[in-house]
This record gives C-alpha cells, sequence and structure tokens, in this order.
C-alpha cells in the first residue's frame, strides 16, 4: 500500500497533573525532517521526537506542535525578589546619572528576561524527564491518526495513478499496432519517388541499393527496443503500485517515471509517423502527470 507524505494528526494526554497535546503536520520532502514547536523544553529535543517518528515515518517534512499544561502548583514561576529589588536600584541609578530617568519605565519590564530572575526554564528542564512518558503516549496517538490519514490519501492517489499508467499502455498499444504500417508505408512512398525520379531520368536503379536504403530507415526507426524497455518499465511500475516496497515506494517509483519519460522521448524523435507522435504526445502527458503525483508518495 502506498502512503501520502501530506497528513495531519492529533494526540492528546491528560493526568490531574499535566495536560499534552500534540499535532502533526507532513508534507512532501526528500528525506525526513523533523521541526517541534510549542511548550519548552520539548523544542529543543527534536532528535527525541526524530527517533519516535522514524519507527513510522520515512520521510517527509514533519512539523510537531506540542501544547503542555501544568499545574499552579508545578508552574508558577520560583521569582527572586531580592535579585529583581537590586537590579531596578542599579537600573534606576544609571538612568538618574545618564539623564534618561523617563526610560526607566520602559526598562523595567526587560529585567524579567534576565537569567535567573525567573528559573521557570530550568524547572521545565527539570520536569522534562518525568513529563517525557506522556508526551511520547500523546505523540504515539497523533501518530496514529497521521497514519490514518496518509493511508486514505495514499489509497486516493494509487487510483489516480492506475489511471495514468493505464492511458500509458493504451497509447503504447496504439504505436505497436502502428509500427509495421509506418515501415510499409515509407517503403511505398520511397519506391514512387525513385519511379518517378527514374522516369525523369532514363536511368536505372539496382534493386539492392532500394533494399539497401529501406533497410537503413528501418534501422534509424526501429524502436523495438524502447517499446520494450518502456513496457518493462510499466510493468514495474504495476508491481509497486500493487504490493508497495519495504522501504518505501516513493523513490522507486521517481526513478521509473524518470525511465519511462526517457524511453518515450527517444520514442518520438524516432518514429517519424504523425499517428504515432500523436500517441506519444498523450503518454508524454500521462508521465508528467505521474511525476507529479509520486514526489508526495513516501
Amino acid at each position: 500500500m502506498l502512503l501520502s507524505m501530506t497528513g495531519f494528526g492529533v494526540g492528546r494526554w491528560e493526568s490531574p497533573l499535566l495536560g499534552v497535546a500534540v499535532e502533526l503536520r507532513t508534507v512532501n520532502h526528500r528525506h525526513l525532517k523533523v521541526v517541534v514547536r510549542g511548550s519548552e523544553p520539548y523544542p529543543s529535543l527534536e532528535s527525541e521526537f526524530e527517533k519516535h517518528l522514524r519507527k513510522t515515518v520515512r520521510r517527509g517534512s514533519v512539523l510537531v506542535q506540542i501544547h503542555v499544561r501544568r499545574t499552579e502548583a508545578l508552574n508558577e514561576p520560583s521569582l527572586d525578589g531580592g535579585k529583581l529589588v537590586a537590579l531596578i536600584e542599579q537600573l534606576k541609578l544609571t538612568c538618574e546619572e545618564s539623564g534618561n530617568i523617563l526610560l526607566l519605565p520602559h526598562l523595567l519590564g526587560g529585567l524579567l528576561a534576565v537569567p535567573g530572575i525567573v528559573p521557570e526554564a530550568a524547572m521545565a528542564s527539570a520536569d522534562r524527564e518525568a513529563e517525557w512518558p506522556m508526551v511520547e503516549a500523546a505523540l504515539g496517538k497523533a501518530v496514529e491518526q497521521l497514519q490514518a490519514a496518509r493511508k486514505i490519501e495514499g489509497h486516493t492517489t494509487t487510483v489516480e495513478l492506475r489511471s495514468k499508467h493505464a492511458a500509458i499502455l493504451h497509447a503504447l498499444a496504439g504505436v505497436k499496432v502502428h509500427l509495421p504500417q509506418v515501415m510499409a508505408d515509407y517503403r511505398g512512398r520511397l519506391l514512387e519517388r525513385i519511379r518517378t525520379a527514374v522516369a525523369d531520368a532514363g536511368i536505372a536503379v539496382q534493386p539492392e541499393h532500394l533494399v539497401r536504403e529501406i533497410a537503413l530507415y528501418a534501422d534509424r526507426t526501429d524502436v523495438n527496443e524502447e517499446v520494450h524497455r518502456l513496457t518493462g518499465h510499466l510493468e514495474q511500475f504495476d508491481e509497486l503500485l500493487t504490493h508497495g516496497a519495504p522501504d518505501g515506494a516513493g523513490r522507486r517509483l521517481e526513478f521509473l517515471v524518470q525511465e519511462m519519460g526517457r524511453e518515450i522521448n527517444t520514442l518520438g524523435s524516432k518514429a517519424g509517423d504523425v499517428a504515432i507522435s500523436r500517441l506519444v504526445f498523450d503518454m508524454k502527458s500521462a508521465a508528467e502527470q505521474i511525476r507529479e503525483i509520486v514526489q508526495n508518495i513516501e
């Protein structure tokens, strides 16, 4: 089963002392990229979140939003009043000496950001080890929802890819039907031109020369190898759509559609027939749509 790289999931954990909510949003990316935002100290623990997510998500850009609600007893800041008063006095004295006493009210708010005045971050870091099991439980629930969403979109994507795959197969079957007629038409046109030239010039043409010319054209326009390789790529593509791959089918599908495009381009440049050119255009269009779609497959 194919998995989309786009999804959303939410997980929650509640206890008398702690409430945790984790939101996961994923979009396509060549590798696994995890960004954590929200309540401290968790944005600094991206490696821990990535370790958990890597068990389920192989690649994609994952935004983790975490919100932690602690009880008042745990969340109440420990204010160092003595240090704060001393800093206020120093700031007031500095403003008076510099003649900028009017700046004092605007500067007081910044004192709360001075390290040690409100050591909430340090307290939160100390509680991290106790909180992590609950955070991990909420994260696990969010991953479950995320996977369910990615499977649903992956199924929809598979249906669309099968439609484009069928369009290429149909056009390729038309190419196979036209190829013998292309050679027959060329042989007829060549014979007619030679007859006209011979009649006008009054000369004779050796049969072996005519055969050689037809053989050269056949060699230049032979697309059997391209048709064979394209057929093989389409078979592999169908196999991946049906069974997936242990390490994710996205990269393999991207490689296959690249190879399919190469064979289709070569086929179009060598065939030299209007009817085949139209079929090649249809195949190119379907292959380009496949290329865009598989970029969102894990």
